[in-house]
């Protein structure tokens, strides 16, 4: 091919990688605006299909009138309630049951002090309609209104499930313009000139909105389950872990350009030289993440498949469209550090340089030193709360909360939030019998009967989510064969069941998959066995983190039992990431006859600086989870956030490069690296003079 026919290809590819991006999103737009359609954010939707309580909430929708919205209206005024307050609850109960279709009759339950009045409100209205449930419950607190002293306030089940759609509603828009705020602060600050950090910010949000096409698409084939986390989390990786990438490359790109004097030769050589270690780190996240199709919890399984979605889009964002528009921006994009043809970035003693040469010096004591400060860290996890319950899992307390407290304490010989229980019509006789003879049972009242099952109401003597209550629930569970319990209560212990069960399957799972995959790119099975060591040290030290500080400072009162299993598969695939940038490194130039020390010295000075802003960035983006209005998002966002930040800053930097030092060639053991003559003490001493 002449000199001219390949300039005109040079030209042209960059304009056909445009080209084709531009009709792959005309094709996807039709489908990413559809995701918020198929979100979801009932419990039923998190639990698994064979737990109790789903197939209660199941076999309710097939009862006449459908699933029921359970609403509780609750009246208080300090020093007990006047006649005239009575009287207010009864005309705005009558103006409830006048313009929604209510069913029964609601009647007041008074506290014995005489200072609190409850209304339970039950409607089929609703459905399994989202947006019509929470359409109800705001026009009945519109209309149950506190006035002149008098307290209202709208609790039960159905007013939690509004308040939470509200806060999983602010994983849209906010959050979304949260994270590329933070993204592009940072960006500026790493880059240091006006253009360059808007590039990958727009691939970025390109790749943001196909991933979203893409989530639609596996839902409508495969019935994935989206739920108002699960997309969040999408989002968040789709700059994160962009981002990432994007920072890898452009170090490298600018590296070229100095070397290479056209641009798309540059970015040819760019791409090949960190290419295979990011589609390797990549691939690493996209395999942990679908270990997540093991988990029996919905909310867990689908997180899979769109945390991958997520980061294959970016994936192919960063390789493609990224690399397009640099090469047609040319040099200038750099402005004003240009990186001119043929010049040499001056040589400047980098803090990571002089972080590896103290970690190699005396590698085997930075090695024991950091090893014991992520072990005392880790003993935090002894002071995680238990499971959060669902009164408490929102950060600022909602309406619906505040109105569960207030019954707690007026009516504390009994529980405002019914044991649901689905029977057998033609055993409901008996059922109710064994349900009344159970101990913990206050009340039990037989309800609408349909499809040959018969609902059953069940009022426990003990406050929702209490040890007590628990155990009626277990007991009912036990003596009543042939039926199910379910309701909010019983949701709330098969979530945490469900959590367990997962997390004795996915953990190993992760950690097998993630090993083998180390372990083919690095040729070597000391390296993946490290590295993967070293990412659940950091796992642990993070979870200790937030013991030490999710009670005491936060004021959390439980821990989301999904915790422990999502942060784990994150930190784990995320961290190893990093591993795999520094590891990558590290073995180009051994390949090039470096000596261990030499060649960890070397990878460090050269990728510290993109780690550690690409860990910056990371951390940054989830951390965005902690403004969230959700406990388990805040928790969530934390642990990830603060365990990328000792990753980075800590794992990375110190105990990876001197355990490296310390293993010498061992560290590439089997492979053939490995058996290569070590070097003599005085050179090893001279590399860190």
């Amino acid at each position: 091919m002449g000199a001219g026919k390949r300039r005109s290809v040079r030209r042209a590819v960059p304009w056909l990688m445009l080209a084709l991006w531009v009709g792959v999103l005309a094709l996807a737009s039709p489908f990413a605006a559809k995701l918020a359609d198929v979100q979801h954010d009932r419990v039923t939707d998190y639990l698994p299909a064979s737990a109790d309580s789903t197939r209660v909430a199941k076999l309710q929708e097939q009862l006449p009138g459908g699933e029921s919205t359970e609403l509780v209206l609750v009246y208080h005024r300090d020093g007990g309630l006047t006649a005239a307050d009575r009287t207010t609850a009864r005309e705005q109960v009558a103006q409830i049951a006048g313009d929604h279709a209510l069913t029964g009759t609601p009647e007041g339950v008074p506290s014995a002090d005489g200072a609190t009045l409850m209304y339970p409100v039950d409607t089929n209205e609703p459905g399994t309609d989202e947006a019509k449930r929470d359409a109800l419950v705001d026009d009945v607190r519109r209309v149950a209104h506190s006035e002149g002293g008098l307290t209202v306030e709208v609790g039960g089940t159905g007013a939690l499930a509004t308040d939470a759609s509200k806060v999983y509603e602010s994983l849209g828009g906010p959050l979304l313009y949260t994270t590329v705020g933070v993204v592009a602060l940072l960006l500026i600050v790493i880059y240091r000139s006006p253009v360059l950090w808007l590039v990958p910010l727009v691939v970025a949000a390109i790749a943001d909105f196909l991933s979203m096409g893409v989530a639609y698409g596996l839902n409508q084939a495969f019935g994935t389950t989206v739920s108002g986390q699960s997309s969040g989390i999408m989002t968040i990786l789709v700059f994160g872990a962009g981002t990432d990438y994007a920072l890898l490359l452009v170090s490298r790109y600018r590296e070229e350009l100095r070397r290479v004097e056209r641009p798309y030769d540059a970015m040819a050589a760019a791409l090949r030289g960190c290419g295979p270690a990011v589609l390797a780190s990549s691939g690493t996240v996209a395999a942990g993440l679908l270990c997540l199709l093991a988990a029996d919890l919905n909310s867990n399984r689908g997180m899979g498949p769109l945390g991958t979605v997520g980061v294959l889009c970016a994936l192919l964002a960063m390789l493609t469209l990224l690399p397009a528009l640099l090469v047609l921006l040319g040099r200038r994009v750099f402005w004003p550090l240009v990186p001119a043809y043929g010049s040499v970035p001056k040589v400047r003693r980098s803090l990571f340089s002089a972080m590896g040469t103290s970690a190699g010096r005396r590698p085997r004591t930075v090695l024991a030193a950091g090893a014991v400060l992520l072990g005392a860290l880790a003993l935090g996890s002894l002071n995680l709360p238990g499971a959060v319950k669902q009164q408490d899992s929102f950060v600022d307390r909602p309406e619906s909360v505040t109105a569960m407290r207030t019954l707690a304490t007026a009516f504390p010989e009994q529980s405002a939030q019914p044991i649901e229980v689905m029977t057998p019509a033609g055993r409901a006789d008996a059922t109710l019998a064994a349900i009344r003879d159970t101990d913990g049972v206050a009340d039990a009242r037989a309800g609408r009967t349909g499809g040959g099952w018969t609902e059953i109401a069940v009022t426990a003597a003990a406050p929702p989510q209490s040890a007590a209550e628990t155990a009626t629930i277990e007991n009912l569970r036990d003596r009543l064969t042939g039926s199910y319990v379910g309701g909010s209560s019983a949701q709330q212990i098969d979530l945490v069941d469900a959590n367990a069960r997962d997390r004795l399957v996915v953990v190993p799972i992760v950690l097998v998959s993630v090993l083998l995959i180390l372990i083919v790119l690095l040729r070597s099975l000391v390296a993946p066995l490290m590295l993967v060591a070293a990412v659940v040290a950091v796992w642990g030290a993070a979870l200790g983190l937030g013991g030490l500080l999710f009670g005491p400072v936060f004021g959390f009162e439980g821990t989301d039992p999904g915790l422990g299993l999502l942060s784990f598969v994150f930190l784990v695939a995320l961290g190893v990431d990093y591993g795999i940038f520094l590891m990558h490194r590290m073995r180009e130039e051994s390949m090039r006859g470096a000596e261990p020390a030499a060649a960890a010295l070397s990878a460090l000075r050269t990728t510290g600086g993109v780690i550690a802003s690409a860990g910056l960035v990371l951390a940054a983006t989830f951390a965005v989870l902690t403004n969230m209005g959700l406990v388990q998002l805040v928790e969530l966002g934390f642990v990830i956030a603060v365990g990328v930040l000792l990753d980075t800053f800590l794992v990375r930097t110190y105990l990876v490069t001197s355990a490296s030092v310390a293993l010498g060639r061992r560290v590439w053991w089997p492979g053939p690296l490995s058996r290569a003559p070590e070097p003599e003490p005085a050179d090893h001493e001279r590399q860190f003079a």
